[in-house]
């Protein structure tokens, strides 16, 4: 079981934390009630608190009497509600609820101990609710993503039921009373946007160093000059990336007779000669973006601050995604760049140069070859440029006027997820045309380190002596880049 203590969390134990049961420490759980106490107390003093005793956005001036702050509550969630599109992956869900439990945790939400309970009992017994991909601004919190996750709580809404969607009343599924401020601690938050961003933040150094690796294949497919790879190169202008992707791709690359010898052609292509510092301005960025991300997760982002030691309640704007938006922008940015300059490559391979034959196939014109393979990546990368317009310099009034400049930082999360799929298919596109075209060199000339990756897909994608259905290599491929650890 983890036990979560105060400011514990680092994305690098995510996947650990979503495969086994969560505690509170007691600790926690005495911050927890003790905050939960103070505010109950300050609801006593009859003094207008916002979301507790009132109405909410521009409704913040109407006041609530005391037998209806619970009803308020539950009639918060009922009403914001309201997201559309797609249902969202099980784990993104389950990413959300357990960042929300985090928050909560912190004991500056003036939620009750029983409230993060029954929290952590859904989590720990997999019933994980059901959030749409549409409906959140990204700034009072993701009201609409996060009122679908607390549904369950009062009674209505959905959960996954092993790979089943269920309603709650159909699981007989145990509704609590919220207590005062509860429903608007459960949607005030950026759990959506950070539980988008971990899992691509996941995802991209997994995927950063399958892409450097299919990189050095091309290296030795294109039979690539070393000597751009050199290191002082980069110590002349050391980038932090740049100087790590230099020195793997030596390291990698170090024993390859195709790669290391001298190279009569003067110049490679930018596709190939710049990989250090492409790859390494793309690993800078998710380094930065994960310190971002590993600040908010460890945060509390709903309002009021409920903060005793100072005897005060403050509406402030924690809830606000804007450092996420910005910052998943970016991250779209880095990414797309990977798959950018992998599908360059692609295509110079197949431009019959450096003796290898148009297309590489035997027979270029009775075959096609693999040309259609590099028109399905420069779709994928046309649309990941398309994909990084920026969704954090977009606002738009909101609540009359009240919530009058938004983050957009769902957008750029979901916007950030589907360039790093697409990444997936355009790195396995370059795989598969590296491997061919190492095909038509001498292979035990390889570098031994790549070679246990051509190895990987010539296990199932044997090389292609004419045209077949490409697809079927597509799919193999694919699935070594999304879940082999190389």
């Amino acid at each position: 079981m983890k036990i979560i203590e105060e400011n514990n969390f680092d994305l690098h134990d995510l996947e650990d934390w979503l495969v086994n049961k969560i505690g509170l420490s007691e600790k926690t759980k005495n911050k927890i009630k003790k905050n939960h106490q103070f505010l109950l107390k300050k609801v006593s003093e009859n003094k207008a608190i916002y979301g507790v005793n009132t109405g909410f956005g521009a409704l913040c001036n109407s006041k609530i009497q005391n037998e209806e702050l619970g009803l308020l509550q539950k009639k918060l969630i009922q009403s914001h509600a309201v997201g559309v599109g797609e249902i969202l992956p099980k784990k993104i869900s389950k990413t959300m609820l357990l960042f929300k439990i985090f928050g909560l945790s912190k004991g500056y939400s003036g939620v009750s101990l029983s409230l993060v309970e029954k929290l952590i009992h859904m989590y720990n017994t997999n019933l994980i609710p059901v959030v749409y991909e549409q409906g959140s601004l990204g700034a009072s919190g993701d009201l609409a993503p996060l009122a679908h996750l607390s549904l369950p709580i009062i009674g209505d809404g959905e959960l996954w039921y092993g790979d089943a969607i269920k309603n709650a009343s159909v699981l007989a599924f145990e509704s609590i009373e919220l207590q005062p401020k509860e429903g608007l601690a459960l949607i005030n938050g950026t759990q959506f946007m950070t539980a988008h961003g971990a899992i691509v933040l996941d995802k991209a150094k997994r995927l950063f160093d399958k892409a450097l690796r299919i990189a050095c294949l091309s290296l030795e497919a294109f039979e690539a000059s070393a000597s751009p790879f050199f290191a002082i190169n980069h110590h002349l202008r050391p980038h932090k990336g740049q100087i790590f992707v230099a020195d793997e791709v030596l390291k990698l690359l170090g024993d390859s007779i195709l790669f290391m010898s001298k190279k009569d052609t003067v110049q490679d292509p930018y596709s190939f000669r710049c990989i250090p510092q492409v790859l390494g301005a793309s690993l800078d960025v998710i380094s930065h973006v994960k310190q971002i991300f590993s600040i908010e997760i460890n945060s509390v982002t709903d309002n009021p601050n409920v903060i005793e030691e100072e005897n005060a309640i403050y509406s402030a704007g924690n809830f606000h995604g804007q450092p996420l938006a910005m910052a998943l922008d970016y991250l779209a940015i880095a990414l797309s760049e990977i798959g950018s300059i992998s599908e360059r490559r692609s295509y110079k391979m197949l431009n019959g140069l450096r003796n290898l034959p148009p297309f590489l196939v035997p027979k270029p014109g009775l075959d096609s070859g693999y040309m259609i393979l590099q028109y399905t990546a420069a779709s994928l990368v046309s649309q990941n440029k398309q994909l990084c317009s920026p969704a954090s310099v977009d606002t738009i009034d909101s609540s009359n006027g009240q919530e009058d400049h938004v983050s957009m930082g769902a957008n750029a999360a979901t916007k950030c997820l589907r360039v790093i799929k697409n990444l997936e298919h355009i790195l396995s596109i370059e795989y598969l045309l590296a491997c061919q075209a190492i095909d038509f060199r001498e292979t035990d000339k390889m570098g031994s380190k790549s070679k246990i990756l051509y190895n990987l897909l010539r296990k199932t994608v044997p090389f292609a002596k004419e045209d077949r259905a490409f697809k079927n290599d597509m799919v193999q491929a694919h699935q070594i880049i999304v879940e082999n650890p190389l």
